[in-house]
């Protein structure tokens, strides 16, 4: 989008509109100055992910009067601009008294204050923090100005709550260029003082969110080895010669490569390799090689053949039980990343650049705008759970029965209600999960924390271990007091990650769920499934478990059970506890 322009834009924004494959996502826009082309350029951002946008932006500087108004959108945006704020001081803002200083602060902080109540209940808010770099001159001494807008900044990183983003508007200005990010003669024309330059970057540092928000965020990134973790090819160069060292003028570029592909395994990326390669050649280089950063034990998968990488990446895809719109594939060649493109272009590619020395800033900007980088506990352990699935689906191969192959698992689930520290984890999965998730709504952590502070909601999570290993927290389980009824509730949510599907884990944690329904005296259950390209496989998930199909129509089933007439379907060879 970087070298788009704006009627490059528009024209691409006609292609595509309607081709969303989503409900539309609404995005609000609060601002005291002109932000002209920014909708498009959100609106293009979205499209291109296939997001059908929905955007409205306020009237001009009426941010607080307008935030009353926006609070049910999905995204809130808010440009309050100090530009616009300090030139509404009748007087030469360096020159100001004390006195009105003080009342022009407390003013902001009030408004702040409002803006921020009114939009506590909003999933998502980007709050643009405030920059005097836009006031001429150059101080060695904080100005006026500058002590202002640090007042401020503070007081809004001090005020906001967990659904508020602030996007750091200096490093923007940083990156671009202060003449390039701003038009002084649009702002004093027609108060519109960011470029179109601006707006692009503004949009592609706010995507990142919009893609988690919108469980569009990829899952693995796969390397091919040779020119790609390596400068050289082994089957030819051999392994002596073959350069990531941190000393040598390319190989130290390979090797910071290296580092950036353990430091994705340790936040919860899964790391793989695919290559044409003789794989004993490849592993050999993994074990012994000197300069090696990354080891087999940060990698989840590797297919090391002469198969075409077609049909690797997409193997990869499906013993990872992913989608394959949720790989990232880095390679050198640009036949293989071509082909690729052309055959699965759902999968996100990066070739190696010509000049090597871009390598490691082109893999981090599609890094950061393609991944979640916000570890929790069950990221860091990752890579060891694939690997132990990987031992299930092997040992599984030697039995005949799969009740005998569950039965010798072990499998114990241990089921929360209402626990407050799992809510980063909890929203985490309803934006990741896709595959085993009847709804898929995308919940933010301040939105699960509302559904907790309600105290008629009772939200299900679920860990899950085995004689291999502690998978983690890898199911949730929204159920919602419908409210004319307090003995009816509603099933909002239930997912379950891809890593647990297969085991029968789904059937035990409903029973436990309507078990502890019953306990706490509700008498009907009601539940929804909304079908997606991704969920098919559960489309008669709730015909199995007993509950009546009472509509049933192209965008969504809805089903009922009086919960006295459930019938339990006992796993024996599942423990079930709760906490």
């Amino acid at each position: 989008m970087e070298e788009l322009k704006y009627t490059e834009i528009l024209q691409r924004n006609k292609e595509l509109a309607g081709t969303g494959n989503s409900q539309p996502y609404t995005i609000g826009i609060l601002s005291n100055v002109i932000i002209n082309s920014i909708k498009e350029i959100l609106e293009y951002s979205c499209r291109t992910h296939h997001l059908e946008p929905n955007i409205e932006a306020g009237n001009y500087d009426n941010i607080v009067q307008d935030s009353t108004h926006y609070q049910q959108k999905d995204l809130v945006i808010v440009f309050y601009d100090v530009l616009n704020i300090i030139d509404q001081v009748s007087e030469y803002f360096e020159d100001i008294d004390e006195q009105k200083y003080i009342s022009l602060r407390n003013k902001i902080f009030s408004e702040i204050d409002i803006i921020l109540e009114n939009l506590k209940n909003t999933p998502s808010v980007v709050f643009n923090s405030f920059s005097s770099a836009c006031f001429a001159g150059i101080n060695i001494q904080p100005s006026k100005s500058d002590q202002f807008v640090d007042e401020i900044n503070t007081y809004l990183n001090t005020k906001k709550s967990n659904n508020v983003t602030i996007v750091n508007i200096d490093q923007l200005f940083i990156h671009i260029g202060l003449k390039r990010s701003i038009d002084y003669r649009f702002y004093h024309s027609s108060k519109a003082p960011y470029s179109f330059e601006f707006f692009k970057w503004y949009v592609l540092a706010i995507e990142p969110l919009i893609l988690k928000n919108t469980g569009k965020l990829k899952k693995a990134i796969i390397f091919d080895c040779d020119n790609t973790l390596w400068k050289g090819i082994i089957g030819e160069d051999g392994i002596d010669a073959i350069d990531m060292s941190p000393t040598s003028k390319e190989g130290r570029i390979f090797h910071k490569v290296q580092q950036i592909a353990v430091y994705l395994s340790k936040r919860g990326v899964l790391v793989g390799i695919c290559s044409k390669n003789n794989e004993q050649d490849v592993l050999e280089v993994f074990k012994n090689h000197k300069d090696m950063v990354l080891k087999e034990e940060h990698i989840v998968i590797k297919k090391i053949n002469w198969v075409d990488k077609v049909d690797n990446i997409k193997s990869i895809a499906s013993e990872l039980n992913i989608g394959i719109d949720s790989l990232v594939f880095v390679d050198d060649s640009s036949f293989e990343i071509n082909l690729i493109k052309e055959q699965i272009p759902e999968v996100h590619t990066i070739q190696v650049p010509a000049a090597i020395y871009e390598y490691p800033d082109l893999l981090l900007k599609s890094i950061r705008s393609q991944f979640s980088l916000v570890i929790n506990s069950d990221d860091a352990r990752k890579t060891e759970m694939y690997k132990q699935q990987y031992q299930r689906e092997e040992s599984k191969k030697s039995f005949t029965s799969i009740e005998d192959y569950l039965a010798l698992l072990g499998i114990e689930l241990t089921v929360f209600c209402n626990n407050k520290e799992h809510i980063p984890r909890i929203s985490q999965l309803t934006q990741k999960t896709n595959q085993f998730n009847l709804t898929t709504h995308r919940y933010t952590e301040s939105q699960i924390e509302a559904f907790l502070s309600e105290g008629n909601n009772n939200i299900y999570s679920m860990s899950v271990k085995d004689k291999y290993g502690d998978n983690g927290l890898t199911g949730v389980c929204i159920v919602k007091e419908e409210g004319i009824n307090p003995k009816k509730v509603i099933i909002d949510t239930l997912l379950m990650s891809c890593r647990i599907i297969g085991r029968n884990i789904e059937i035990a944690y409903v029973d436990f769920i309507i078990n502890d329904l019953t306990r706490k005296g509700y008498e009907v259950l009601t539940a929804e499934y909304i079908p997606t390209k991704k969920n098919e496989q559960v489309a008669d998930f709730y015909e199995k478990m007993g509950l009546h199909l009472i509509h049933h129509s192209k965008e969504i089933k809805q089903y009922e059970l009086k919960i006295s007439e459930y019938e339990k379907n006992k796993i024996e060879y599942i423990k079930v506890s709760s906490q």
